[in-house]
């Protein structure tokens, strides 16, 4: 009997050591698929310059949006807006288009955003809402050429 008991605490103990070695090899198999891609090559980044926006701009089709200022307190009548770009409208300094003249904007009024498929408005939440030919806008609307656009006390009509 005592060599019987010897045999399967052997057994037991070879056991333990063989599940031991097979759960150190999972961890260390873990361990290095997770850190496979840590210090890789570095990512590409997806600031693009200037020029490189222009040359995609060009090549999508992407069109500047141009405004022609109908009636405005701080902007000149007949001068020419153009957005390139997503543009805040409203009296802060910091807006892509600036109506510190105008008492009737909010500070950050609307959003103009051309796109290639048309020029879109939002309005961000103003005092005295954004109209498109009259009619205020509640979500993001499509602009079409000729419509006026008018933030506060300021119309601005879409040339193209």
């Amino acid at each position: 009997m005592t060599v019987v008991a010897l045999a399967s605490d052997e057994t037991l103990l070879v056991l333990k050591l063989a599940f031991l070695v097979l759960l150190y090899a999972f961890i260390i198999l873990i361990v290095r698929t997770a850190t496979k891609d840590i210090g890789g090559a570095p990512q590409e980044s997806i600031v693009l310059g200037a020029a490189d926006a222009a040359a995609l701009r060009a090549r999508y089709g992407l069109q500047p949006a141009r405004f022609v200022v109908v009636s405005a307190p701080g902007l000149r009548p007949g001068s020419k807006i153009e957005v390139s770009a997503s543009m805040i409208v409203g009296r802060d300094a910091g807006s892509g288009i600036s109506l510190d003249g105008d008492e009737f904007a909010s500070t950050r009024h609307a959003r103009i955003d051309p796109r290639p498929d048309g020029v879109w408005v939002e309005d961000l939440g103003s005092t005295n809402g954004t109209f498109v030919n009259g009619e205020q806008i509640g979500s993001r609307r499509l602009l079409q050429t000729g419509d006026v656009l008018r933030v506060g006390g300021t119309e601005l009509k879409l040339e193209s």
